[in-house]
């Protein structure tokens, strides 16, 4: 069997494959976060997010009036045990107005739980 030669194109082909590959695969190994797959629970940003989203929907519905969205001041999020049980407190804050925040609360795995307007 007679062996080709490799041209300059076919080594450009194999370093383009070798570079994507390199740049690729790191990015896949990590796109489950750096714990892996599942059972470690959302994180904090995850459950902020969540939070923005159901804020949204409070205002969007009229559940909340729209000077919780034009005073906005900032999110917090903390956790906390409740019931012997941790779960996240996302804290919607605004500016001049009474009562000044609404808590959110979702249940170690990211599923809401609650809010109200105390934290309590």
């Amino acid at each position: 069997m007679k062996r080709r030669p490799v041209t300059i194109q076919r080594q450009w082909t194999a370093a383009l494959l070798a570079v994507t590959l390199l740049a690729v695969l790191p990015l896949s190994a990590a796109a489950h976060g750096p714990k892996g797959h599942g059972g470690e629970g959302p994180t904090p940003l995850a459950i902020t997010e969540k939070g923005i989203a159901l804020f949204n929907q409070l205002i969007e519905k009229g559940k909340l009036d729209d000077t919780w969205e034009a005073n906005f001041a900032g999110a917090t999020v903390t956790t906390r045990m409740a019931d012997g049980k941790m779960e996240y407190v996302v804290r919607l804050a605004r500016a001049k107005a009474d009562p000044e925040a609404v808590y959110i609360f979702f249940d170690a795995k990211g599923d809401y739980s609650g809010s109200n307007f105390t934290g309590k």
